[in-house]
């Protein structure tokens, strides 16, 4: 028969085992909760980029045909397309 001072120990030991077994367990799900918070986040903030370029997209003005702008003064203001875009339109 083992001594009262050696079950003392086993018996220590084994609720120290339990104790510390409860504590892991439960920095393991909050882990996973961080995470899968983390993964919702990320992806509402991907639907969110997603939908703002859509709707941009969506309500972008036409590009204009000459590009460069109609200011002669800008550098890149193409002469040909804006005088074609002018014969379109007294062509109309």
């Amino acid at each position: 028969m083992a001594s009262s001072g050696v079950n003392v120990l086993r018996y220590s030991a084994l609720i120290a085992g339990a104790c510390y077994g409860l504590y892991h367990q439960s920095s393991l799900n909050a882990q996973r909760h961080k995470a899968q918070v983390d993964r919702d986040y990320q992806h509402q903030a991907s639907l969110i980029t997603q939908a703002k370029a859509e709707f941009k997209k969506k309500n972008m003005p036409p590009e204009s045909v000459t590009r460069g702008g109609d200011d002669p003064s800008d550098p890149k203001f193409d002469l040909e397309g804006y005088l074609t875009a002018l014969m379109g339109e007294k062509a109309k």
